[in-house]
């Protein structure tokens, strides 16, 4: 502890999907968010495989400069969804299998990329329409939280309240997420 006091935080994943790092797929990213006082508010996420930087602030979210914005897919059947497994490394007995197993046959497909912060980039950008998963940490979830947000989707933690990533972590827009919500009770 260096005994430095700031206003301001800056949360960093150096890899965010480790994995595909490793194994040379495209699907890993470059996460930092700022928070001044406990609030976020800058966001960057940038996928250097895949030459995208996807950022945030007050004003809204961008992919390479260009504003993004969030599905407005409103019924699960035609929405396109991502998850992780870090549950399952953890050898956890609550896992995200059972969510999956009750999740995916409503949807039209699931995707999975390896990396929470470019999971969270897509819903921005509507690539995908939604995302959850579990046992996360902050880092891995901080700036494309915030992306999402500033595109114009919602964020919660499995039970519909904010305390996310402790307790799960689901957005999407706003007509998917309640609809999404529902598989966690």
């Amino acid at each position: 502890r260096s005994g430095f006091s700031s206003d301001f935080l800056w949360i960093v994943d150096p890899i965010d999907g480790t994995t595909s790092f490793f194994h040379q797929q495209p699907f890993y990213s470059i996460s930092i968010a700022v928070q001044h006082h406990g609030k976020t508010i800058l966001g960057a996420v940038y996928a250097p495989s895949l030459k995208e930087l996807f950022h945030a602030d007050i004003h809204g979210a961008f992919l390479n400069d260009e504003p993004i914005f969030v599905s407005t897919t409103n019924r699960l059947v035609n929405s396109v969804m991502a998850t992780g497994f870090a549950c399952l490394r953890a050898d956890l007995a609550r896992n995200n299998l059972d969510y999956f197993n009750k999740i995916v046959p409503k949807l039209r497909d699931i995707r999975r990329y390896g990396s929470a912060a470019l999971d969270l980039c897509y819903v921005a950008c509507a690539r995908l329409d939604g995302f959850w998963e579990m046992n996360l940490n902050i880092y891995d979830i901080a700036a494309g939280a915030f992306i999402v947000e500033q595109a114009g989707g919602t964020l919660s933690d499995f039970n519909g309240d904010h305390h996310f990533p402790e307790q799960g972590i689901v957005a999407a827009n706003k007509y998917l997420q309640k609809k999404l919500l529902e598989n966690f009770k």
